[in-house]
């Protein structure tokens, strides 16, 4: 029980850091190589760039149309709204399948609800990561692309804020994942328990019931006819 809190614990930690990611706004930030005097720094998400001028103002611009976005772009907005919505099917069927909560039914179903949590922590880890991995991949080949001689930028921290809730995710999840085959063992167990049990009884059984047939032995014919025999000879006389 105190594996799977911790597990749930660690497992929803990595999808709020998730959900935050993309709603932050630092996914690139502009490069400052070779520039020795910088008047203005360019940054930019999923939703909108921006600028920030040298005395703090900033100013953003929304993307005006999502279809004209590029490829990579609609790809990261994808997978991270998939692994928050993996995350929270994962909070809500994790709560109602872990050992100290009193609904779910019975233990072999509460385990399936609690692997099953697990997999969807897992699946939206997968996808967190590799949407932040699509993402910094693209400003990577830029950065050290010698043809590009526009404006560069270098990673930004929501990306390592992704990372870090993915790995999260992936490792509560496994955990959780774990707690189905630990019931699965447990009913074998007790199945071999009853199975191995059975021939004890009989053997005990068999055992007892020697001695009583051995104790009462029930006397033959030809000896009962002798007795008899013996008795009438005894009182002939009488």
């Amino acid at each position: 029980m105190y594996q799977e809190i911790v597990a749930f614990v660690v497992a929803a930690s990595g999808w709020v850091l998730e959900s935050s990611t993309l709603a932050t706004d630092y996914w690139k930030v502009s490069s400052n190589d070779g520039s020795v005097i910088t008047t203005s720094t360019f940054w930019a998400s999923l939703w909108k760039d921006c600028v920030t001028d040298s005395t703090g103002v900033s100013n953003c611009r929304d993307f005006p149309s999502m279809m004209a976005l590029e490829d990579y772009i609609q790809a990261c907005r994808g997978l991270m709204i998939a692994a928050v919505c993996l995350g929270f099917f994962g909070c809500v069927s994790a709560l109602v399948g872990m050992k100290c909560t009193k609904i779910g039914g019975s233990d072999q179903s509460k385990s399936k609800t609690t692997c099953f949590a697990g997999i969807n922590f897992v699946l939206g880890g997968l996808c967190s990561i590799a949407a932040c991995s699509l993402y910094a991949h693209r400003i990577t080949s830029e950065f050290f692309n010698p043809f590009i001689i526009d404006q560069k930028y270098e990673l930004g921290a929501a990306l390592f804020i992704g990372w870090a809730g993915g790995i999260l995710c992936i490792l509560g999840g496994f955990v959780l994942c774990s707690s189905i085959t630990e019931s699965f063992s447990k009913s074998h167990s007790q199945a071999n328990c009853v199975y191995k049990g059975a021939p004890s009884h009989s053997h005990i059984t068999s055992i007892t019931r020697v001695p009583a047939q051995a104790a009462n032995p029930r006397p033959s014919a030809a000896n009962s006819n002798a007795s008899r025999a013996q008795y009438f000879d005894k009182n002939a006389y009488v």
